[in-house]
């Protein structure tokens, strides 16, 4: 009887994998993508892991506090995370090319669940200091190293390229309703009414939740085999990185986004990881549920920036489009340190999510369109690296000129610099030029291959 029932339900299982896939030509364009089971699992865990960011980055800021910081103090937290995400993501991207890009994802959840959940033991047994919240947010930094390039390089394996664009919409969904709004909002309603600590646990559990779906997708490939040096032996993981520069060097979109991009990180990320918090609570008396409202409001932004990306074909300028979105879609931050009304940071940090996340899917997309397959680890990784490089430096320099030229003055240059940036990025390099001699619109799409394995390569479509 057993056997059978057995039997009954591997049949089951089988043809449920195995079934036709549903014509996803009749869905809407953003979603598309959900017609494929591995792509639903891998967004699921995402969706989870998402939401426990939002939650960790909330109750990490109300923890400092608890602790007896300010904004220095916070700086160092956040500065620790943006080390640990920028020491190790070179290594993670070689490792999305050269391991199953599962495989990775796989160690990269178990790794932030290891590290929110002793943080989060050490607050409730009341032994937490700031040194271990600085550890544990640079070991998250880590695990986010190696989770992202795999994220996204094994989307190709996926999917086919015309669904991309609507891929990368809904992790650009998922990233601001999960970790900019609901993580934030559950966050906020759980230290407001019981301590930073229960904010740190839930962070833990909602890792623990991303860790089952990644279990069940189908093993994915190494796109192809590692490269052999002269003497048929691997190459080394520094010979891999260098190719991965020597690519981004000689690419001019690549490097003149890169380098536009690590400069808007420098001038922008610093105060709104560190000194957001502080006008929030300075300039309009909120605490914990306001800023949580704050950073949900980015969060609807992004998913609304994001949806209306996805929903569309890719712009003819997207580099063009791309650029402009972020640098005079900030411009709207250089307000938040002149009012004293939260709706007025609600909408100002809404606009901004709006044309944040819509620059972002774009850039997704191009990297996955642009790049060739057996860089693109590597060139994922090079995007963290490159521009997140300033970030620490971002996070550490935040609080001590907030403090000391003061918050309104901090956020009119935040709001304006980018504007400048982004202008001489795409006059400079001739962007346009590159975007009309590289059409991608009209690219005829890529159906990806069916079977494969963690030993070997994907076959050729």
């Amino acid at each position: 009887m057993t056997s059978t029932r057995v039997e009954v339900v591997a049949s089951w299982s089988w043809r449920a994998v195995t079934a036709p896939t549903p014509d996803r030509t009749r869905l809407p364009r953003a979603l598309r993508p959900f017609g494929r089971r591995d792509y639903r699992l891998l967004a699921s865990s995402m969706l989870f892991s998402l939401f426990a960011t939002g939650v960790w980055l909330v109750a990490i800021v109300w923890q400092v506090i608890e602790l007896g910081g300010g904004p220095t103090q916070l700086s160092l937290v956040a500065a620790a995370g943006s080390a640990g995400l920028l020491l190790s993501v070179l290594a993670g991207g070689v490792a999305a090319d050269r391991l199953p890009r599962r495989r990775v994802l796989v160690a990269a959840e178990a790794l932030h669940i290891a590290a929110a959940a002793v943080a989060a033991t050490l607050a409730l047994t009341g032994t937490l200091a700031l040194w271990h919240l600085a550890v544990a947010a640079f070991l998250l930094g880590t695990a986010d190293a190696f989770y992202y390039p795999s994220a996204s390089a094994i989307l190709p394996s996926l999917l086919p390229a015309d669904e991309l664009l609507a891929a990368n919409g809904v992790e650009g969904t998922l990233r601001p309703v999960a970790m900019q709004a609901a993580g934030p909002a559950v966050a906020g309603l759980v230290v407001g009414a019981l301590l930073p600590a229960a904010g740190l646990l839930a962070a833990a559990i909602g890792f623990c939740l991303a860790l089952p779906p990644l279990l069940a997708m189908r093993r994915t490939p190494v796109v192809d085999r590692p490269r052999q040096d002269a003497e048929g032996g691997r190459t080394s993981v520094l010979a891999d990185v260098r190719e991965g520069f020597a690519y981004l060097l000689r690419t001019g979109w690549l490097f003149a986004t890169l380098a536009f991009s690590s400069l808007y990180v420098l001038v922008v990320i610093g105060p709104i990881e560190v000194l957001l918090p502080f006008a929030v609570r300075d300039q309009t008396g909120g605490g914990p549920s306001d800023h949580a409202l704050v950073l949900g409001a980015f969060g609807i932004g992004s998913a609304v920036g994001s949806i209306a990306t996805s929903s569309i074909r890719l712009p003819r300028r997207y580099l063009t489009v791309m650029i402009l979105a972020w640098g005079v879609g900030g411009v709207p931050l250089a307000f938040i340190g002149l009012t004293n009304l939260l709706w007025v940071i609600f909408v100002i940090a809404f606009v901004v999510g709006v044309t944040g996340a819509g620059a972002m899917v774009i850039w997704g997309t191009l990297l996955q369109r642009r790049v060739p397959p057996h860089l693109l680890g590597r060139v994922s990784s090079l995007d963290f690296f490159v521009s997140l490089a300033l970030m620490p430096v971002s996070m550490a320099l935040a609080g001590p000129i907030g403090e000391g030229v003061g918050i309104p003055l901090t956020f009119l240059l935040t709001g304006t610099v980018p504007v400048l940036l982004a202008v001489a990025a795409v006059v400079g390099w001739r962007l346009d030029r590159d975007e009309l001699a590289h059409p991608l619109d009209t690219a005829r799409p890529a159906a990806p291959a069916d079977r494969l394995d963690d030993a070997g390569a994907v076959g050729a479509p």
